[in-house]
């Protein structure tokens, strides 16, 4: 039996200086003593309110993004029927709907046969027309919709999480809001907002369109907003030849978008002006090509976020699969973009919907208060305790202050965020391990006055208690899963230390106090003062 209790009481002086090793790193004057360097690098993250920074609801364009795979599928029909020996006219996007025509209406049956097979995510309505062609007005399916919907969310919140990434903030809390078609992101410790919001809040989502060729009258009306059919006036900041205004005319379809994308790298042009440099993937150099060698000698305008950063002239058909963005940038300016469109390029623009920033001051003061209602709540507890219980109050404080150890050790150990309502948390669980020692204590209390022993006592009330002990809090660590799953990163915080204060609870309650009693009966069967 001796041999149990030496065996139990060294397994908790391992499990203490483990904790202790984890923990130690997140204080401050261990870090940067000698002592830190041995330590695990595991550290304490603060999060957002209490730490600062930044939090972003970043609201998606899905709609976008289905007209620009519309629009991109409409140049793959094109393409493909042409391989086939079928020509159709350029498509052109209308919202959600791809309209085309078939001039040679006796091939119906054949191009049908291919929108079938090669583009089942489309359906469509075909109208003859009285010089023998066959207009087609195609848009996706209800379900093909719905996935692409799905999907643009989806990019969208890898591509920023890859931008955060590179960005370098530690612990963000990145995740979307389906319904409401949004990106919540926090990121705590930030400061360089600005810079931060503009790289994160870029949308970069580029396109290559055709400049359309105007006639002088042409021009004229376009200059006062008459565009001919199919076109689109955008602001031009770079080279380029456009109208008076600053604008230029393109066609409204895009023939290439940002994601196709393979690197992106900042350099400088002939003139030594800071540019980035595009590289396409394997299929996106192969349409960059098909797409400069159709358009020799036309403008090809490099579009992003809605503005003309160059509009080149094709002077022969480009098979490098790379591409220059050149503009008013500066060295930093230059690296953040090519930052984005490494990281990817947006699947259709955000806009920020909300934004509120944490200054560092209101953190400090959240922690000094959290700290402040902890401390006052701990030695509440434990004096009620110690004059409560006298010699076993003793026990269950130093359970207490063990429950603390491991419940922060775990938390440095995986890495989680302290957030203010982790810190209400930590307050919650020194109230749920003292209840787990009343119930023991109130059991041993039971079996004294019927007349059993002290050890018999210790026995039948660690025996009886623990089955109750580990109901409930069972019950409450389901719930706090639910919590964690379901819950945004307040919230989460709040199950991590919560579960994490009840599984250390149970473990001081249980295993190490009823070691520690043992250990004090055992000898000479000494009596027990509670």
């Amino acid at each position: 039996m001796r041999q149990s209790i030496i065996l139990r009481i060294s397994l908790t002086l391992v499990i203490l200086l483990l904790a202790l090793a984890y923990l130690l790193p997140s204080i401050p004057a261990v870090q940067e003593s000698p002592l830190g360097k041995t330590l695990p690098e595991a550290k304490i993250n603060l999060g957002l309110d209490l730490m600062g920074g930044i939090y972003l609801a970043l609201d998606v364009d899905v709609d976008k993004a289905i007209e620009n795979s519309l629009s991109q599928m409409g140049q793959d029909i094109r393409q493909t029927a042409r391989e086939d020996g079928l020509h159709t006219t350029r498509p052109g996007s209308d919202k959600d709907r791809l309209v085309f025509s078939l001039p040679d209406g006796s091939k119906r049956e054949a191009f049908e046969k291919l929108l079938a097979e090669k583009f089942p995510e489309l359906g469509y309505d075909a109208v003859a027309q009285p010089d023998g062609g066959i207009r087609y007005s195609a848009r996706f399916k209800d379900e093909a919709k719905l996935r692409r919907e799905n999907m643009a969310l989806d990019m969208a919140l890898k591509t920023i999480r890859n931008r955060i990434d590179q960005f370098g903030v530690a612990e963000p809390d990145i995740r979307k809001q389906e319904a409401q078609r949004r990106i919540i992101i926090q990121l705590p410790g930030l400061k360089d907002t600005e810079r931060a919001i503009r790289v994160i809040g870029q949308t970069a989502h580029l396109e290559f369109h055709i400049q359309r060729n105007l006639s002088s009258m042409e021009a004229e009306r376009a200059s006062r907003g008459l565009l001919p059919v199919g076109t689109i006036k955008l602001p031009l900041i770079g080279r380029g030849s456009g109208l008076e205004d600053g604008s230029i005319v393109v066609e409204r379809d895009a023939v290439l978008t940002g994601e196709y994308i393979e690197d992106a790298y900042q350099n400088f042009d002939q003139h030594n002006r800071p540019c980035v440099v595009i590289k396409f993937t394997r299929r996106g150099a192969a349409m960059f090509e098909r797409i400069t060698g159709e358009n020799v000698n036309r403008n090809l305008a490099i579009v992003l976020d809605g503005r003309v950063y160059s509009a080149p002239n094709i002077s022969e058909k480009i098979s490098q699969g790379s591409a220059n963005i050149t503009g008013s940038f500066s060295i930093e300016e230059a690296n953040d973009l090519a930052l984005v469109l490494r990281a990817g390029s947006l699947p259709a623009p955000v806009t920020i919907g909300e934004e509120r920033t944490v200054g560092p001051s209101l953190g400090q003061d959240s922690i000094n208060r959290g700290i402040n209602a902890a401390l006052i709540g701990l030695c509440a507890v434990v004096l009620f305790i110690i004059v409560y219980y006298s010699f076993s109050g003793v026990i269950a404080a130093t359970m207490l202050l063990f429950d603390i150890i491991l419940l922060l050790a775990g938390m440095a150990a995986f890495g989680a965020t302290l957030t203010l309502p982790g810190i209400a948390g930590i307050v919650l669980t020194i109230g749920m391990a003292v209840d787990a020692n009343v119930l023991i204590f109130e059991r041993i209390r039971e079996e004294l006055r019927i007349g059993s022993t002290p050890e018999a006592a210790v026995k039948l009330g660690f025996s009886r208690a623990t089955l109750t002990i580990m109901d409930s809090n069972l019950t409450t660590i389901i719930a706090a899963v639910i919590l964690y799953q379901f819950g945004t990163g307040p919230v989460r915080g709040f199950a991590v230390t919560l579960t994490l204060g009840i599984i250390a609870s149970m473990f001081t309650a249980i295993f190490v106090s009823r070691a520690i009693f043992d250990l004090w009966i055992k000898p000479q069967s000494r009596k027990i003062s509670i």
